[in-house]
């Protein structure tokens, strides 16, 4: 289902793994970071990042090899993972948790105020 939007921590920034990649002025390979992540989010993949991905990132297998090399990424079977996406992302399982109880409660929320309307009348 996919998240309508991802974490991004506050401390990204003076994180020694993006200051690396900051330090060698791999701009790209940071952007690429940032929209794996909302790639990830967007297709529920839980920080899996296919190889035919890439290019919906703007990434080259060699922003890939950066963020492999900075721990960024890790190399998976088919792809890479996020490394630490467990850590700050809800997963795609516990979001479709969280949607089905907030559309049960709106539901019951929505019942009680439907019958409410009609003891009145």
């Amino acid at each position: 289902m996919g998240l309508p939007w991802v974490r991004l921590d506050t401390q990204f920034p003076s994180n020694p793994k993006v200051l690396d990649l900051a330090v060698q002025k791999r701009w790209r390979a940071l952007f690429c970071y940032v929209a794996s992540l909302a790639y990830a989010g967007q297709h529920g993949t839980d920080g899996f990042i296919p190889h035919t991905a890439l290019p919906f990132i703007h990434a080259t297998r060699v922003e890939a090899g950066h963020l492999v090399e900075a721990g960024l990424w890790v190399m998976d079977r088919g792809g890479w993972s996020i490394n630490g996406w467990d850590e700050f992302q809800v997963s795609d399982e516990a979001a479709k948790r969280r949607r089905e109880r907030a559309q049960k409660a709106a539901s019951a929320r929505w019942e009680k105020e439907r019958r409410s309307r009609f003891e009145v009348l």
